[in-house]
């Protein structure tokens, strides 16, 4: 796997690595991972979970930094295929040194396609060429959402994308004691998003001064970013900076304390592939309010929450007032899990690889 960010790194891309890589070397496969040496103190090489991890240097967390990233871990990456049955670039950058380091080499090449900034690029008619060649450098394509992958597929004739909705391990995010009390007839609100300008989060704090007129809540925000201090200013300006608190980033094993301890999750993304985070909360049995935007709609619904218009206040407050009633939040909790379990689990993941992989090995045989 080469992959820009993985673990400690929090993220849907960095969770859907992580689990996937686990579950297959749980399953007792060699797994190889290629990533950055994205924070200090982390190690070059090291062994964890069963996992190689090798970590190159990035520069910057810009685009030019993942592009000298992705060069410069070619020779590490090409080290590592060496006597390897499977190549696997996730995400589209780390195509080029994964097609680098298997020149002349008949090894299969898959990519998955993650995240907006994909999206982003694609509408740039100067780039679109470009991502269409590398794409046609994979033997095989996954996406994490149908937005996603008919973009992709718009990119190149020959290009063809499979949706495969990020996966949640279901025996960790489940229903746990609340990791925080809370004020007796008080219903809370979790966001866990990072604070960033497209997970929308600002919508949301213009939303509260509505929600309250409606209905007795706190919320917290669990992520950081650089909006969070125009964030709780804008908090302090509406008058309900007392309504919600910043937790800031959270390792992710305090998620599933952390996510029980809340009534309902708010996704106010403006763009979003499959979020991984909704689907850590619809796993742990708490009901999920979206935006209707990107992948969220083939994970939401009412059955499970609700959605409602992206950059829209009302409409998002509306959604909340709407779902924060308790015997329908209790049967849309109920649902929630049961549906993650059903479709989404990570062993539901593991296995659609290792069909791909096994296929893709016997043409090549």
């Amino acid at each position: 796997m080469h992959c820009v960010y993985y673990p400690p790194e929090v993220g849907g891309l960095e969770s859907h690595v992580h689990y996937l890589c686990r579950g297959l070397a749980r399953r007792g496969h060699d797994v190889t991972v290629i990533t950055s040496l994205s924070q200090p103190g982390l190690a070059r090489e090291e062994v964890r979970e069963g996992i190689r991890i090798h970590r190159t240097p990035l520069p910057a967390r810009t685009p030019v930094g993942w592009s000298i990233h992705a060069v410069g871990s070619t020779p590490r990456t090409r080290a590592a295929v060496q006597g390897a049955d499977i190549v696997h670039a996730q995400a589209f950058p780390s195509l080029v040194p994964c097609a680098l380091a298997l020149a002349g080499n008949s090894t299969p090449l898959l990519c998955t396609l993650h995240t907006s900034h994909f999206l982003r690029l694609a509408k740039r008619p100067v780039v679109r060429t470009a991502l269409g060649k590398l794409l046609e450098l994979s033997d095989y394509n996954f996406a994490a959402s149908k937005e996603i992958a008919d973009v992709g597929e718009g990119l190149s004739g020959s290009v063809s994308v499979e949706v495969v909705v990020n996966g949640v391990e279901t025996d960790i995010f489940r229903p746990v004691p609340p990791g925080i009390e809370r004020r007796a007839g008080r219903r809370r609100i979790i966001v866990p998003r990072r604070l960033f300008p497209k997970n929308g989060v600002e919508y949301f704090v213009r939303a509260l001064p509505t929600i309250l007129a409606g209905a007795d809540v706190e919320a917290m925000v669990v992520g950081d970013g650089p909006e969070r201090e125009r964030l709780e200013a804008i908090a302090g300006e509406l008058g309900v900076g007392d309504r919600i608190v910043f937790l800031g980033a959270r390792p992710h094993a305090e998620m599933p304390g952390l996510l029980c301890s809340a009534d309902l999750s708010v996704f106010p993304s403006l763009m979003e592939a499959t979020s991984v985070a909704a689907l850590e909360s619809m796993a742990c049995g708490v009901p999920v309010a979206a935006s209707a935007v990107g992948g969220l709609p083939q994970i939401v619904d009412d059955e499970v929450g609700g959605l409602f218009a992206p950059a829209d206040p009302d409409a998002l407050a509306h959604a909340v007032l709407r779902l924060l009633d308790e015997e329908g939040l209790a049967r849309r909790a109920r649902t929630a899990r049961k549906r993650v379990v059903s479709h989404w689990s990570n062993e539901r993941l593991v296995d659609r690889h290792l069909e791909i992989y096994r296929e893709l090995l016997e043409r090549r045989i």
